[in-house]
């Protein structure tokens, strides 16, 4: 069926006068349509191999970015982020009324509305872009902060949860044929030398100490959309993730991510450094925004999320070079043994700098 085709059954004002690819997403097929009478919106089909129940992730969609535009419309923000503009994507349903479509290959597509006038960028470049980061993620938190954990789906069971990644990585090493190398003998050491702390988020969530609420699931710096004259963050996107869980897994992964500015991309991993500076701006971002959500426990583990996230990620990636580089895309044999020591010196520059960021965080409570 010809895309053109898919795209008319959610085109509420004429016809289809373009369809071209939009963003470089690694999991869904983005486009950006644009009909004759100049509207546009985003069509995505959905991959149903990472995402088995694609119409869960339609009904959290829908819970979340109606109760967001909700309370946009209420004004129910306090003064000062109503000073700023905010936006949400919305669910397009077609012209029968469903929030999906699926066309004759059986290919499940969704739309969703088009944020005009703002831009992404893939990594943080100077410590405004890492506050408004921060501001980004605190907003999303606090906007659906209110919302019951158990009015959502758990679309990704396991997802965040390290002891599981362990788990599978032990079983792939029982399995692995991969010769041993200094620099796999080096992560192997790393991960034995760290197993006893994979547990902490889970164990306090067990506890009581941390409590299950709607997570983003993908707080990456690409998902942040800026406005494009003011250059303020006015959006998070790609909210297929967004799940019932611990909002720690946000932070940590949003930290993670944003204060390595070299990237998990980089050749030469030993020059990798967690980067306090902006650890701090994202961190000044975030903190004023959750002031009202947050616990004491909160606060605590913020330091101890960024840690285990970074060794999540650097576990994920060293079992899949175990494994034969089964899930992660690589350009070459030992690319994702590479990633692994990336985050795993990246670890090893926040652990160097512990106080420091407890500082930080107890500064801006």
């Amino acid at each position: 069926m010809p895309i053109t085709t898919i795209a008319q059954q959610f085109s509420h004002t004429g016809l289809v006068a373009d369809v071209r690819t939009l963003g470089n997403g690694n999991i869904n097929d983005t486009f950006l349509v644009t009909t004759q009478a100049g509207d546009r919106f985003v069509l995505q089909r959905i991959n149903t191999q990472v995402f088995r129940h694609p119409q869960w992730v339609m009904e959290n969609m829908k819970i979340v970015t109606e109760h967001i535009h909700s309370k946009l419309q209420a004004k129910k923000l306090d003064d000062d982020r109503l000073e700023r503009r905010w936006e949400t994507p919305r669910v397009i349903l077609t012209n029968s009324g469903a929030d999906h479509f699926v066309d004759e290959a059986n290919a499940f597509w969704r739309a969703i509305s088009f944020i005009d006038q703002a831009e992404t960028i893939d990594r943080i470049e100077d410590p405004r872009h890492a506050v408004e980061v921060g501001i980004a993620l605190g907003t999303f938190h606090g906007l659906v902060g209110d919302i019951s954990a158990a009015a959502l789906h758990d679309t990704l069971e396991g997802f965040h949860l390290t002891p599981i990644y362990l788990e599978q990585y032990h079983q792939v090493l029982l399995n692995s044929t991969l010769r041993q190398t200094p620099e796999i003998d080096r992560c192997l050491q790393w991960v034995s030398d760290r197993t006893s702390f994979v547990t902490i988020l889970e164990d306090a969530k067990r506890s009581g100490k941390l409590s299950l609420r709607i997570m983003h699931g993908d707080p990456k710096v690409n998902n942040v959309m800026f406005d494009s004259i003011t250059h303020q963050a006015i959006s998070m996107v790609d909210l297929d993730t967004v799940k019932p869980g611990l909002i720690h897994y946000d932070i940590g992964d949003c930290l993670r991510s944003g204060c390595n500015i070299m990237g998990e991309e980089a050749e030469n991993w030993e020059a990798v450094q967690f980067d306090i500076g902006l650890c701090e701006m994202i961190l000044q971002g975030y903190l004023p925004q959750v002031k009202g959500l947050f616990t004491s426990f909160d606060y605590d583990f913020i330091y101890d999320s960024i840690r285990l996230l970074t060794f999540e990620l650097g576990l994920r990636f060293l079992t899949d070079h175990l494994a034969g580089n089964i899930y992660f895309k690589v350009n070459y044999p030992s690319h994702n043994l590479n990633r692994a020591m990336v985050q795993f010196q990246l670890m090893q520059s926040l652990e160097n700098q512990e106080d420091k960021v407890r500082k930080i965080v107890e500064a801006h409570k």
